[in-house]
């Protein structure tokens, strides 16, 4: 999928230039990033937008934009533009108001990343385009959608139970999903047309949350993404949070990138 759309470039702008602001900004980036205590007890709710256009480092801020590049333009081109943003914006709040759901009782759970509405655009293709053909950077042979969209609906929810990253498993499966979901809204024959699709990636989505809403414990959903702190201690996840930023800018492009800031930042944490 290779047309590109004005509104697709600009999303794209926009989480450049907001995301280049938060490197710069660490009070700009801890303003607007997800987090669970900001969002239920502070009423902070835009955090649920404004997470979804801030990123970690150029590498995190690539991998969403290229991923969003192979699908947006065709998808603006066949839904038109306010459609596409429905399904963009629709699977970022879906995402995010997913992951706040299962990190509710965790309120130093914090996250940034456009993925929640990127995987939104991507399952809305495959449910819109029965015949889609799906592959990854180095492996030539191409394989159906469907595949992909149960592998991924699988491995989300392993990741949800097991945290052995630091990736936000809950946005993905939740932008996933919605946008799944919005994109059958659209189109509704989709659902006879794309059957096996549909049911591959939306039976074992209902099933987990089922499970999840009747013994929330029962699948061992651990703290995710960053390490909790009493409030006391809050000061301490916040230099932890700065920390794991910097670091990521570095390995991206290095120390020369640092800015004054960041530097005094590292040394002073260094002692």
């Amino acid at each position: 999928m290779e047309n590109f759309g004005m509104l697709e470039i600009l999303i794209i702008a926009i989480n450049v230039i907001v995301s280049y602001w938060g490197f710069n900004n660490r009070a700009a980036f801890d303003a607007g990033l997800f987090r669970v205590g900001s969002i239920l007890q502070d009423k902070e709710y835009y955090r649920l937008v404004s997470s979804g256009f801030l990123h970690v480092s150029w590498s995190h801020l690539a991998l969403n934009m290229l991923s969003l590049y192979f699908f947006a333009g065709q998808m603006e081109s066949y839904l038109g533009p306010l459609l596409f943003l429905l399904v963009y914006m629709g699977s970022l709040i879906g995402g995010n108001l997913f992951s706040l759901f299962i990190n509710r009782n965790k309120p130093y759970y914090t996250a940034v990343g456009a993925s929640g509405a990127v995987s939104g655009v991507v399952f809305a293709a495959i449910a819109l385009f029965p015949g889609m053909q799906l592959g990854f950077l180095f492996i030539p042979i191409p394989f159906p959608a469907w595949a992909f969209g149960l592998g991924f609906v699988l491995y989300s929810i392993y990741g949800i139970k097991n945290q052995k990253d630091n990736v936000g498993h809950e946005a993905h499966l939740g932008g996933a999903v919605i946008g799944l979901l919005i994109a059958l809204a659209i189109n509704p024959q989709m659902i006879f047309h794309n059957t096996l699709a549909v049911a591959l990636i939306l039976i074992p989505t209902v099933v987990f949350i089922i499970i999840l809403l009747r013994n929330p414990d029962s699948l061992g959903v651990k703290p995710t993404f960053y390490t909790y702190y009493p409030p006391e201690e809050e000061e301490n996840n916040n230099d932890e949070l700065e920390l794991n930023r910097i670091l990521e800018k570095m390995k991206s492009q290095g120390g020369e990138s640092l800015t004054s800031k960041e530097k005094d930042f590292l040394e002073k944490y260094g002692r």
